[in-house]
């Protein structure tokens, strides 16, 4: 552990075939693989072996418009989340869920029953969803930004409430007087609010961590103000450690002026890291990649975060600024404030813009040997700029084998990532406290 006593968390954020967007056509990638559950299996065991925090899975409920060119379909989350329980006994589960597409009753029931069949692993993203074409799914138009965050917070409230109706105290089991549980302890929560009408209580007793833990990954005004009030655990992206820093600051002092406790809330960028012997190796092997990018879906991407077409200018040539210069973000604001900020530090060409997000889609990209790779996150870590990271393999399954085996051990030997697990739930993982039911917390306090 290190001289302060924090300790990285590290999860692995899957995505099917890797997250370089060209990963698939890489003749070390196996892409077929993608629907085989045995295949997230395997990687699951490998971080939990490694000690990590948990396994990551992204989701959205429409498929992307451009899956011609990428591997860019999901499998359900919480089915597939429940295959890895089955198979791993220490790693947490976080599966992405939408406060705009689900009812919080449902919800509720999917992640308290990951919960139980887990041992206590479970954490749930709570996202809003800003693809439009999400909405059209569910015969719904998109609701503005602002809106969707309102009703995320009743949700979010709402599923709390549900999480708690049952009290610790309440499954009994006690043969001898015939008492299964005490009603008196399991309570029906009444909410009647602006979207929502759930009578209560949940169809199962209070889960092994009392709620899983929350995950937000939102990094807009509203994000960063919902994570303050809500989030354990917060994904982000950043190009620098500056801004990370500057974000991890806000949030961390938003977080303490709502009277929590700031160590309880795990901040957590995304780093896909080209790892070799040597750094130009590592950079060979970061072009490699990029080489197989194709540009109609690289731009469509670009689209899709900025909102503004890009196809009809050179690759090559000057990068037309005068796009961003007159335009608001909107929809994806942050990360198209990432895009934005990136063009004007690095005066990119279009071609150069398209191959730096091909990576990771904003997140940090980095090509580089065990040591410096070690020494970034160390930095990183230890200047109050992230509690950890979410590891983005460029590819599988080499990506993440090259980290466990190359970069994990050395930072376990400068003691800031643990040997073995010291606890069972996801919540022992992160540090994070067993919050009591809301409803022994007003039993208590009326008594």
């Amino acid at each position: 552990m290190s001289e302060s006593g924090r300790q990285l968390t590290l999860n692995l954020f899957l995505y099917p075939g890797g997250h370089h967007e060209a990963a698939w056509r890489h003749p070390r990638s196996k892409p077929e693989r993608g629907l085989d559950i045995t295949y997230y299996q395997e990687l699951a065991r490998k971080a939990e072996a490694a000690k990590f925090d948990a396994i990551f899975l992204a989701d959205g409920p429409s498929l992307p418009d451009n899956i011609r060119y990428a591997q860019r379909f999901r499998l359900e989350p919480l089915t597939w989340l429940t295959a890895i329980a089955a198979a791993t006994s220490r790693i947490g589960l976080i599966g992405t869920a939408s406060t705009s597409y689900y009812h919080p009753y449902n919800l509720a029931r999917l992640f308290a029953s990951l919960d139980h069949i887990s041992g206590g692993r479970a954490g749930w993203n709570i996202v809003t969803t800003s693809a439009e074409n999400a909405a059209f799914n569910f015969g719904q138009t998109q609701a503005p930004h602002a809106e969707r965050y309102r009703r995320a917070v009743e949700f979010v409230d709402v599923v709390t409430r549900l999480w708690d109706s049952w009290e610790d105290g309440a499954l009994l089991l006690d043969k001898e007087s015939g008492i299964f549980a005490d009603d008196n302890q399991i309570h029906d929560i009444e909410h009647v609010g602006h979207h929502f009408r759930v009578k209560g209580a949940l169809t199962v007793p209070r889960s092994p961590q009392g709620r899983p833990v929350y995950v937000q990954a939102g990094s807009s005004v509203d994000g960063r103000s919902f994570a303050a009030r809500y989030a354990e655990a917060i994904f982000t992206a950043h190009q620098t450690i500056e801004s990370a820093r500057a974000f991890y600051d806000d949030v961390k002092a938003q977080a303490a002026a709502l009277g929590r406790d700031p160590q309880h809330l795990k901040i957590l960028p995304g780093l896909s890291p080209f790892i070799a012997s040597t750094e130009s190796e590592a950079k060979k092997l970061q072009e490699e990649f990029d080489d197989l990018i194709q540009p109609h879906y690289s731009l469509a991407q670009l689209r899709h975060f900025t909102g503004l077409d890009f196809s009809g200018y050179d690759l090559n040539g000057p990068f037309p600024r005068h796009l961003i210069d007159n335009h608001t973000p909107r929809g994806h604001t942050s990360r198209t404030q990432l895009i934005f900020d990136l063009v004007r530090r690095e005066d990119l060409t279009l071609r150069q813009l398209i191959r730096r997000l091909a990576g990771a889609r904003g997140h940090y990209v980095i090509a580089s040997t065990p040591d410096k790779l070690a020494n970034e996150i160390e930095a990183w870590f230890t200047t109050g700029a992230a509690d950890g990271f979410n590891i983005m393999p460029p590819w599988l399954t080499g990506g993440i084998d090259i980290f466990i085996d190359e970069v994990v051990p050395i930072l376990r030997k400068r003691r800031l990532f643990r040997d073995e697990y010291t606890g069972t739930t996801l919540r022992d993982h992160l540090g994070l406290p067993r919050p009591p039911s809301l409803y022994s917390e007003i039993a208590r306090k009326t008594a």
